[in-house]
């Protein structure tokens, strides 16, 4: 992936603090070895979560892993807007950054 996708928080995380993010990374793998959904799902549902959270900076870098997990534009929609119901429409804000993404090859 790109490194222009990597936000500019977690670029300094990485290059200010190698030792804490080595062990971060370590974690997240970990955790994704540990999942029992698929890359696909798995890349969804954590697109959701960021966009419920208001994380959006990491929106355009997980997108992008998601399309190459097979996601289609209208499942990234829908991914989105999976959180209306439960945080309101606060997700909406994350749709333009994502499909942005999605739609920049």
């Amino acid at each position: 992936m790109s490194k222009s996708l990597i936000s500019n928080s977690f670029q300094a995380f990485t290059n200010e603090a190698p030792n804490h993010s080595k062990a971060w990374m370590e974690a997240v793998q970990n955790l994704d070895a540990a999942s029992a959904l698929d890359k696909k799902t798995q890349s969804l549902a954590y697109i959701s979560v960021l966009a419920a959270t208001k994380l959006s900076s990491g929106i355009p870098f997980h997108v992008k892993q998601a399309k190459a997990n097979g996601a289609s534009r209208e499942e990234i929609i829908s991914t989105i807007l999976l959180g209306l119901p439960a945080v309101g429409n606060v997700v909406t804000a994350s749709l333009p950054i994502a499909l942005e993404a999605y739609d920049n090859e």
